[in-house]
């Protein structure tokens, strides 16, 4: 896989999203025949149901991407399972497969922060492990979802940016030139210049073909610039990185829990809204009832619907919540109090979520999870 990112490779699909069968089979007659010969006989005999009703379809239509890199003409991916944690651009074009993790964000800044000690310290703590070498595996829910992004100035933000674009330029300009070098090779022998390892002929060679000192020399730059960003020193040990990161991370759900959100892409996520970055002298105390987020979503209307949407709630958004606040992130729902309280309890006794009472309110936080009170 890692030579499938990031090395050109020629790959075909039959991509026929967003067409039904007789429409597919009337507008690609031989791509139709193909699939219905080669696909379909699987797919009936497929568990899942929406793949067996949907066999023309490639896998997954990723309906919630889709719509997310529509006018990017790029976007940030990484491995999921991969011995280093690399995040690099792919151009909109490319249709990532289920060992990819795309992230809709085209803007090298993010790219930069990913890329720094930072997150990757973050993401091998968050994250999985897997395979024979016990390879770190990125969760999106875990490692980017709830990862606290730096109050950068402008400034700031256009260092990091511009180091963003060197360092996705200057592995893939190694790559051009080197097809045969790996982004596995290139962090392989990074490791042992960071480590300050003796090196040998083989690896003095290839850190000439493969220009490794200078990946380094951006990396270092990066690191640099990113602490700077979060105003912390670049001495900090991997721990004190990830209690800092936790403690921001409260901060910022306390923000959310309260409708101030750091939108990362506003212009997409909350089109037409004027964005704001509030400040923590802002925030309301526990007591206060939260005032309603800038962008609400629909109250589902059936039990199961609404059981769905409050439990995503608690994935997406980290932290404890009372039933107001609950209550706050739902269009329409001031009218259900009841029921949202009745789903909090029903989520309870399912094992989802916990509760505890302090200072005479309930609070609810997902189970998996666990207080820090």
């Amino acid at each position: 896989m890692d030579e499938t990112l990031c090395n050109v490779l020629a790959i075909c699909v039959i991509n026929l999203f967003g067409l039904k069968a007789d429409k597919a089979q009337e507008l690609y007659p031989k791509a139709f025949q193909w699939v219905l010969d080669k696909v379909k006989p699987e797919r009936d005999t497929n568990r899942d149901k929406s793949l067996r009703e949907n066999w023309w379809i490639f896998g997954r239509p990723r309906t919630e991407l889709r719509p997310a890199l529509k006018g990017l003409q790029r976007y940030m991916a990484t491995v999921e399972t991969a011995k280093h944690r690399v995040f690099l651009f792919l151009s909109a074009e490319v249709i990532p497969d289920n060992k990819l993790i795309a992230i809709a964000l085209d803007d090298a800044y993010f790219l930069g922060v990913m890329s720094s000690r930072i997150h990757v310290t973050w993401a091998l703590a968050t994250g999985g492990w897997l395979g024979i070498g016990n390879d770190p595996v990125y969760v999106k829910t875990k490692c980017f979802d709830p990862f606290p992004f730096p109050d950068a100035t402008d400034t700031q933000k256009q260092t990091i940016r511009e180091l963003g674009e060197r360092l996705d330029s200057h592995r893939k300009r190694v790559q051009v030139t080197h097809p045969e070098v790996t982004i596995t090779g290139m962090y392989n022998l990074l490791e042992k210049l960071r480590k300050a390892e003796p090196l040998d002929d083989k690896d003095k060679a290839f850190n000439q073909k493969a220009l490794v000192s200078t990946l380094k020399q951006i990396h270092d730059e990066l690191d640099t610039a990113v602490f700077a960003a979060y105003g912390w020193e670049t001495t900090l040990t991997d721990d004190q990185i990830l209690e800092n990161l936790v403690t921001l991370n409260a901060q910022r759900a306390e923000e959310e829990r309260n409708g101030l959100i750091r939108w990362l892409r506003p212009d997409y996520q909350a089109p037409g809204e004027t964005y704001i970055q509030p400040s923590l002298a802002g925030i309301i105390t526990e007591t206060e009832i939260a005032i309603t987020p800038s962008e609400q979503q629909p109250f589902p209307k059936t039990l199961k619907e609404q059981l769905s949407a409050i439990r995503d709630l608690f994935r997406t958004q980290s932290g404890e919540w009372t039933a107001a606040q609950v209550t706050a992130h739902f269009k329409g729902a001031n009218r259900k109090q009841k029921v949202i309280l009745d789903c909090l309890e029903s989520l309870e006794d399912l094992g989802i979520l916990l509760s505890h009472a302090e200072n005479g309110m309930i609070f609810w936080h997902l189970a998996e999870v666990g207080s820090d009170r």
